[in-house]
């Protein structure tokens, strides 16, 4: 059995910052044109191939899993932190949110039109990628696509004591080079599609990476 005794720590320090968090972090709408702009190609794909509804794994406080519904694709969330699964069903009661890990996706082999990890997956120390990129492989339909986004770097591993407005937090972040992100999905069976990396922000050391791939239609 893998230790996933992080997922505490990510729990409980998303469960303290929900309410500044979602104060403090970008609507779809405010994004830059290029995530707004790979957000509309997964929609587009994933709204052609009709293969089956969305994931939004890792949603916070269901900004982009509402970003997805209006625009007709049928989708769900899913996100560790009660309390931000909480923010996401006020927010938005007509959509559907649940508390759930995506190291064990309670969804059906085969059953989902696409996956959605948006900035939500660079809290899982990369030993445990394998894991989290399996689930997305075996829950997707085949031919189903994954959007994978977030903050990318060479090798950084941070460990910070605060976050949104000075609230304690426990998590730590791992920060891979895109190659190695994009060598755990092939080898967790995807086939990359697309990728876009983004120039670091000068003066910094982390920059932003998206990924598109999709499920093989034949193993």
């Amino acid at each position: 059995m893998p230790d996933l005794s992080y997922l505490a720590a990510v729990r409980e320090s998303y469960d303290t910052v929900a309410s500044d968090y979602v104060e403090r972090v970008k609507s779809p709408a405010e994004l830059d044109p290029l995530s707004r702009g790979m957000l509309g190609v997964f929609t587009e794909v994933v709204r052609t191939a009709g293969l089956g509804p969305v994931a939004d794994v890792g949603c916070g406080p269901g900004r982009v899993t509402a970003y997805l519904a209006e625009r007709q694709l049928p989708v769900f969330g899913m996100d560790l932190s009660p309390a931000m699964v909480g923010l996401a069903r006020s927010a938005y009661p007509n959509l559907r949110f649940s508390v759930g890990s995506m190291t064990s996706l309670p969804i059906a082999d085969n059953s989902l039109g696409g996956v959605l990890a948006y900035y939500s997956t660079h809290h899982t120390p990369p030993t445990l990628l394998p894991v989290v990129f399996g689930e997305f492989h075996r829950t997707l339909a085949p031919g189903g696509s994954l959007m994978l986004a977030g903050h990318a770097g060479a090798d950084l591993h941070l460990r910070p004591t605060q976050a949104y407005g000075g609230h304690p937090v426990s998590y730590e972040s791992y920060l891979l080079p895109p190659d190695r992100i994009a060598e755990l999905l092939k080898r967790a069976g995807l086939v990359l599609t697309a990728r876009l990396v983004e120039e670091p922000v000068e003066g910094t050391e982390r920059f932003f990476a998206t990924f598109l791939a999709h499920k093989p239609e034949r193993p």
